[in-house]
């Protein structure tokens, strides 16, 4: 059902110019050439300095698909439907063949269908589009008839407005998320290596084995069937190191109703023992702060022989062995690592187990951080979706009137 005083029209209709697609053959990199964007440019935002760029000649025989700022440019193959409005920063540039030009006319707002070509509804739209079975793509024709909600001009706008108040939320979230990441990774580069040292702590560090530190163990088979949701027991499976966790469990997210198994003690560190990517994947320690977790199959346990801090030492192994650990592992389709393989791995700690926990400390206020903007960042992105859904559908009206007084 249309909403009240909106249309629905075909976006050939809601442009100024046709919509077109570019450049077939951009030719090699031309340094102080025209930009041309790719499908692959367009993921939401289009960043002018990653641009490859053609040469003039090329530009002005596809004149027809130059766009500029204010212009949608739209993938119409690889990442198909992903869309961007092109800068200020980018007065003239190109597309190639995979990408699409949409120039909204000035009875409508370009932000407004922007928001509304990355909805869920239009989006799915276009997939059931597109054709090809390898290799998809949405053509020309297709794309302009694709139909959209418009709203009267003043609606669009405030409607756009919104929306981008909490693009700039999250835009300014995720600054603050990248910054603290920065400045976490600075602290372990200096901390983790005893390049920097925490005030009241000084001597030097020993080189030891971890064989000299911890006992090996290897978790007992559990397959993801076995995950049920009210399970009676905690567990955690091998891929879950990759997925769910960093350097600390603070809180299991499976549960089975087995009861056989390797169960965790406090203070062990885990490390999965298999992939299908890369040796680098399985250089990831995970710290166990509790007992009684069942701990499944294809994970390498480190159990201390003696007191030493277990998120010290993830940190220590994810940060500064990564490479070595990785170097270590063996396969060509499944890669394995094994506990033997990890037993003369030698890591210099501090002689003072107070250091290792004062610098786990460190750690965890970082991370406490982090975690904290990361769960604003996915709340933030939550609420905008879900004003989409409202918004861009007519669901939830706008008093353009009452809201601009």
């Amino acid at each position: 059902m249309v909403p009240e005083g909106w249309e629905v029209k075909p976006l050939s209709e809601i442009a100024k110019e046709k919509i077109s697609y570019g450049i077939v053959q951009a030719g090699p990199h031309v340094p102080d050439g025209v930009p041309y964007i790719k499908s692959s440019d367009v993921r939401g935002i289009i960043e002018p300095d990653d641009l490859q760029r053609t040469s003039n000649e090329i530009h002005y025989k596809y004149r027809r698909s130059a766009v500029h700022p204010g212009d949608i440019v739209f993938s119409l193959r690889g990442n198909i439907g992903a869309s961007a409005i092109v800068p200020p920063e980018l007065p003239e540039a190109n597309l190639t063949q995979g990408t699409a030009r949409i120039s909204v006319s000035e009875r409508h707002s370009n932000r407004f269908h922007f928001y509304q070509l990355a909805s869920a509804p239009l989006l799915n739209r276009v997939n059931a589009l597109s054709k090809g079975s390898t290799f998809k793509e949405i053509s020309l024709e297709e794309l302009r008839k694709v139909r959209v909600l418009c709203p009267p001009l003043p609606e669009q706008k405030k409607i756009a407005q919104i929306l981008s108040t909490w693009d700039q939320a999250i835009t300014a979230t995720e600054r603050l998320l990248e910054n603290s990441q920065q400045r976490k990774k600075g602290l372990m580069q200096q901390l983790l290596t005893g390049k920097k040292r925490l005030p009241g702590f000084e001597g030097e560090w020993e080189s030891v084995r971890l064989d000299q530190l911890f006992a090996f163990k290897k978790g007992k088979g559990l397959s993801k069937s076995a995950v049920v949701q009210n399970g009676s027991h905690k567990c955690v499976l091998y891929g879950e190191l990759y997925t769910k966790y960093g350097e600390v469990i603070r809180e299991v997210v499976s549960r089975c109703d087995d009861q056989d198994g390797l169960v965790s003690k406090k203070g062990d560190v885990l490390l999965p023992s298999s992939t299908t990517t890369s040796g680098i994947d399985l250089a990831n320690a995970t710290a166990v702060i509790e007992d009684g977790i069942l701990l499944g199959g294809d994970i390498i346990v480190l159990r201390p022989k003696s007191q030493h801090d277990p998120i010290f030492f993830s940190h220590l192994l994810t940060h500064t062995k990564k490479h070595e650990i990785a170097s270590r592992a063996q396969g060509i389709t499944i890669i394995h690592l094994y506990g033997s393989d990890l037993k003369d791995l030698a890591v210099k700690i501090p002689v003072c187990k107070t250091e290792q926990k004062a610098i786990s400390e460190v750690m965890t206020i970082a991370d406490i951080g982090i975690e904290a903007l990361s769960r604003r960042l996915a709340c933030l992105k939550q609420e905008k979706k879900a004003l989409m859904q409202q918004l861009l559908t007519g669901k939830r009206r706008v008093n353009v009137e009452t809201e601009a007084a």
